[in-house]
C-alpha cells in the first residue's frame, strides 16, 4: 500500500508541478496518451542529452541519425512487424477487462519478490550489523524456495510463449489462481495474439493512398539507413549509429502512468560488429550502460540486470537493466545482440546489397549487431519517482523535495529578491540576465522567502539565490542548496562557476 500511496504522489506532484498532464484534459483526455508540461518537457530534454552525450559526442565511433517516423511498409514485412509484433491478451468475462498475459503472470511473481524482501528486512533487523544480505538470499530456505518459485514460472511462461503455446499460459495463469485485479474473478477468455502497429494512410485520395504505418520502434531508421550512413562516414567496423524519436503501439493494456504508452520516445544505438565479436560486445555495452545509470546516483540498489528467458529468434543474446519503480522492478533498458537478422531481412526485401567490406581481412560480410534501446519516458519516470521524497526536519515539520540529478534539472537556480523594493528587485534581475545564457533559472518575488524555498524545493531546483540588503554593500548573495540547505555568501561574480561546478555534464559523466 505504502508504495501505490508513493507512486500516486509522484502522479499528482508531476502535474501540480507542471511536468506531466493529462492529453487533451479539458476533453477528458486520452488513455495512455500524456503531454509533458513546462517543466516536464525541459527534464526530458535533459535526459535526452545526457544519453546523447555520453553515446554519441563521447565517442569516436558511433554517429547520430533522425529518421523519419512514416517509412516504406515493406520495411515492417522485412523486420518481422507485419506477421510477428503481437502481445498475448486475455479477457476477463464477469469484469470485460483485457489484460496482458504475461504481464499478469509477471505481477504475480513481483507479489512473490515483495515477501522475499520481507524476510530480508526482518532479517535485517534481526542481525543487525553482522547482516550478510546475499548469503541470506542464497541460503535461508524460504527465501530460496520463493525464489525457486519464481524462476520456475518464469521459466515456463517464456517457453510457452515462445513456443506460441498460448493455452498453456492460460493454463498457467490458471493453476496459479491469478485474479482480475477489478472483479477479483478468474473467469478468464483463451490467451490470444494482439498486433500492436498503427496503421495510417499516404496520398491526397482515398483511390490512391499506401497503407503505411506508424514506426513501432525507431532501430528500423538506423537499419536502412546502415549503408548511407557508413559510407558517407567513411566509418569501419565497430561502428554505432544512434538515434532519438517518437514510436507508437496500440498497448490495449496501457497502464502505470507514463510507464507504458500509445506514444513514447526511445533512445536507440545500434552497434554494428563483426561475426564472432557479440559476446565480448554484449558484455562490453552491459557494463557500459549500467556504469551510465549509475552516474546519476539514483541509488545502486534500484538495479539490477535481467537475463531473458525467451529470447527473440534472432537473437542470440538479451538482458534487461530493470529499475526500482515504486511498483517493482521493471525494464528500463533493453540489451540485445541481434545477429545479422535485420541487415539480412533489408537485403532480402529490398534486393540491395547491405554488407561491409573489411580492407583489412579483404571480405565482405553481413555484420552482426549490438543494440541499446531505453524508453526516454521511463527514464523520466525512473528520475522522477526516486528523487521525490518527503523529508522530517530538525523542528518537526516536513518538506517536499524533489532531489533531481542537478545535471537533469529543468531549473538549476531560481534568484529572488528578500524583498520586492530598495532596488533589490534589479540586482536580481540583473542576475537572471547573466546566468541565464548558461543555464535556465529562474526569477521569484511572491511570498516569503522560506515559501519560496519550499517551492522550489519541490520543483527540484538545485540551487536558491537571495539578494538582500548587504548585497548593496558587498556585492554577495545568500545561496541555498536544495539537498543539503545550507546557506552561505559569495560574490555574485562567483555564481556561475558554483551553480556549473554542480550542474555541469562533464562532472557527472566523468563518474562512468
Amino acid at each position: 500500500m505504502a508504495n501505490e500511496d508513493q507512486f500516486k504522489k509522484v502522479i499528482s506532484h508531476a502535474k501540480e508541478y507542471g511536468y506531466v498532464f493529462q492529453s487533451s484534459e479539458i476533453y477528458d483526455g486520452l488513455s495512455a496518451v500524456y503531454d509533458y508540461a513546462q517543466n516536464g518537457a525541459e527534464l526530458k530534454k535533459n535526459i535526452r542529452d545526457y544519453w546523447w552525450k555520453a553515446m554519441v559526442q563521447m565517442h569516436d565511433n558511433i554517429v547520430g541519425i533522425d529518421a523519419a517516423i512514416f517509412m516504406h511498409p515493406t520495411t515492417w514485412k522485412a523486420s518481422g512487424h507485419v506477421d510477428a509484433f503481437s502481445d498475448p491478451l486475455i479477457d476477463n468475462k464477469d469484469s470485460k477487462k483485457r489484460y496482458r498475459a504475461d504481464v499478469l503472470v509477471e505481477d504475480y511473481c513481483l507479489k512473490i519478490e515483495a515477501k522475499i524482501e520481507k524476510e530480508v528486512k526482518k532479517a535485517e533487523k534481526r542481525f543487525g550489523e553482522s547482516f550478510n544480505k546475499e548469503e541470506f538470499i542464497s541460503t535461508n530456505g524460504r527465501v530460496v524456495g520463493y525464489q525457486e518459485k519464481i524462476d520456475s514460472i518464469l521459466k515456463r511462461l517464456g517457453q510457452s510463449l515462445e513456443k506460441e503455446d498460448l493455452a498453456d499460459v492460460k493454463a498457467l495463469i490458471e493453476e496459479l489462481e491469478i485474479a482480475c485485479p477489478v472483479a477479483g474473478s478468474r473467469n478468464w477468455t483463451d490467451v490470444k495474439q494482439f498486433n500492436l502497429m498503427f496503421g495510417t494512410k499516404l496520398g491526397a485520395s482515398t483511390e490512391t493512398a499506401m497503407d503505411l504505418y506508424l514506426r513501432p520502434e525507431t532501430a528500423q531508421g538506423i537499419f536502412v539507413n546502415f549503408l548511407n550512413v557508413q559510407k558517407t562516414g567513411r566509418l569501419k567496423i565497430p561502428f554505432g549509429i544512434a538515434q532519438t524519436g517518437k514510436a507508437f503501439r496500440n498497448e490495449i493494456v496501457a497502464r502505470q502512468f507514463i510507464f507504458r504508452m500509445r506514444e513514447f520516445e526511445q533512445m536507440e544505438m545500434q552497434f554494428f560488429i563483426k561475426p564472432g565479436t557479440q559476446k565480448k560486445w554484449f558484455e562490453h555495452w552491459k557494463e557500459t550502460r549500467m556504469k551510465w545509470h549509475l552516474s546519476l546516483g539514483m541509488g545502486e540498489e534500484n538495479y539490477r540486470f535481467h537475463d531473458h528467458e525467451k529470447l527473440a529468434h534472432y537473437a542470440d543474446a538479451a538482458t534487461d537493466i530493470e529499475f526500482k519503480f515504486p511498483f517493482g522492478f521493471k525494464e528500463l533498458e533493453g540489451i540485445h545482440s541481434r545477429t545479422d537478422f535485420d541487415l539480412k531481412q533489408h537485403e532480402e526485401f529490398s534486393g540491395k546489397k547491405l554488407q561491409y567490406f573489411d580492407h583489412e581481412d579483404n571480405e565482405s560480410y553481413t555484420p552482426y549487431v549490438l543494440e541499446t534501446s531505453i524508453g526516454l519516458d521511463r527514464m523520466f519516470l525512473a528520475v522522477f519517482s526516486n528523487a521525490l521524497v518527503e523529508e522530517e526536519l530538525e523542528d518537526g515539520k516536513t518538506r517536499t523535495v524533489l532531489k533531481l540529478p542537478a545535471v537533469l534539472a529543468p531549473v538549476k537556480a531560481a534568484i529572488f529578491p528578500l524583498l520586492a523594493k530598495d532596488g533589490l528587485p534589479e540586482v536580481a534581475k540583473k542576475i537572471v540576465e547573466d546566468l541565464k545564457w548558461d543555464f535556465n533559472v529562474a526569477y521569484e518575488e511572491k511570498d516569503t522567502v522560506g515559501r519560496r524555498y519550499r517551492r522550489q524545493d519541490a520543483n527540484g531546483t538545485p540551487f536558491c539565490i537571495t539578494v538582500d540588503h548587504d548585497t548593496l554593500e558587498d556585492n554577495t548573495v545568500t545561496i541555498r542548496h536544495r539537498d543539503t540547505m545550507d546557506q552561505k555568501r559569495v560574490k555574485i561574480e562567483d555564481l556561475k562557476e558554483i551553480i556549473k561546478a554542480e550542474v555541469d555534464v562533464k562532472h557527472w559523466l566523468m563518474k562512468m
